[in-house]
């Protein structure tokens, strides 16, 4: 059964780090989710997590990527070991190698090259060390930030997905944009 391994050693690229998720970020994912009310929103949360429901995730963590369902990194500023953010790979479907990927940063980490250089990285070792073929991001189309962001790290715009999801009773259009490992070559 394919799985997502633990990570080795830090993943890192210029400005930023990626290491496992692990419950000495808790404090910080939620000083993060208080700087920024909407940011559940933007991550299709239906309301900010708790630190009992942060726990919980943590624990569940090491199965879930043994069973290849989901995995989370932590963002790091290079030089520190402090959480400014998380990656999440989530919705695998191995049989065609392909994932999901959210990203957020914290306020105060923002503006610095931080998101695009963690989706850049989280993909290289995806298709590295996975073995999949294609990753996206779904983001709410007014999500101009995250849009750039993604852009940036490679991804390409395919469109909008009209009344793709539901919160809250309502139907929401969300952006995909995609990235391959073929688009990795060209690197």
């Amino acid at each position: 059964m394919p799985r997502l391994p633990l990570l080795s050693e830090t993943l890192h690229d210029g400005p930023v780090r990626l290491r496992d998720a692990s419950s000495r970020d808790i404090p910080e994912v939620l000083i993060a989710y208080e700087d920024d009310p909407e940011m559940h929103q933007r991550l299709f949360e239906e309301r900010p997590p708790s630190g009992a429901a942060l726990g919980r995730r943590a624990e569940s963590d090491y199965a879930d990527r043994a069973a290849g369902s989901r995995a989370t990194l932590t963002v790091l500023a290079n030089g520190s070991d402090r959480c400014v953010g998380q990656l999440s790979v989530h919705d695998l479907d191995w049989e065609h190698a392909r994932g999901e990927l959210s990203l957020w940063i914290a306020p105060g980490a923002r503006r610095r090259g931080l998101g695009s250089a963690s989706l850049r990285l989280a993909c290289a070792w995806l298709f590295d060390r996975c073995a999949l073929a294609r990753l996206q991001v779904l983001v709410e189309p007014d999500n101009v930030a995250m849009l750039r962001t993604a852009a940036r790290a490679g991804f390409r715009d395919e469109g909008i997905l009209r009344s793709h999801l539901r919160r809250r009773g309502v139907r929401l259009d969300v952006a995909v944009l995609s990235r391959l490992a073929a688009d990795q070559e060209g690197e």
